[in-house]
C-alpha cells in the first residue's frame, strides 16, 4: 500500500496509532500546512501511523500543534459479519450488522468505520461470537479491494 505524509495532532502522533481521516475543516482552508495535511488522503479512510518525525508545527485545529506524519491505509481490519457470508477468499460489499445497541461490546465490529465497500475475507476467526440479539456472527480480518471508504 502506498504511503503518504500528512500532519496530525502532536498528542496523538505514535508509530502504530490509527485514524480516519474527516476531511477538510473551515480553519483549514487558509493554512500554509493545507495541502501536505490533506491532499493524498481519503475522506472516510482509516490509516495507520508508520512514522513520526520530531518538528511540531503550529495548528488552529489541534492543541499543542501538529507533527509531520507518515502514514499507510490499513489494510487488514478485523469486523464481525454473518456467519453464512464467513468464507475465507470471498469478495463481497460491506454491510453493517442491523443493530442499534451502542452499548453492546461487538458494536463496533459490527460498525466498523474506515471499512471500504468492498473486502475479501483473509481469515475466519473460530472464536465463538455472542451476540444479545441472537444473530449468528462470525469475526473475521478482511483486506479492502477498493480505496473509496463506505463511512464518510
Amino acid at each position: 500500500m502506498k504511503k503518504r505524509i500528512t500532519l496530525i495532532g502532536s498528542n496523538i502522533a505514535k508509530t502504530g496509532n490509527e485514524f480516519i481521516y474527516c476531511g477538510l475543516l473551515k480553519e483549514c482552508e487558509s493554512c500554509r500546512f493545507k495541502k501536505i495535511c490533506h491532499d493524498g488522503l481519503v475522506k472516510g479512510r482509516r490509516y495507520r501511523i508508520v512514522s513520526v518525525r520530531s518538528a511540531n508545527h503550529p495548528c488552529k485545529v489541534h492543541e499543542g500543534g501538529v507533527k509531520v506524519v507518515e502514514v499507510e491505509p490499513v489494510k487488514d481490519i478485523i469486523i464481525l459479519i454473518e456467519s453464512k457470508k464467513a468464507l475465507e477468499g470471498l469478495t463481497i460489499s460491506h454491510r453493517d450488522i442491523q443493530c442499534n445497541n451502542i452499548l453492546c461490546k461487538n458494536y463496533m465490529l459490527c460498525h466498523p468505520e474506515g471499512i471500504c465497500n468492498k473486502y475479501k475475507i483473509l481469515k475466519v476467526f473460530d472464536e465463538k461470537v455472542k451476540c444479545p440479539k441472537g444473530y449468528s456472527l462470525k469475526k473475521v480480518l478482511v483486506s479492502p479491494i477498493d480505496d473509496k471508504p463506505e463511512k464518510p
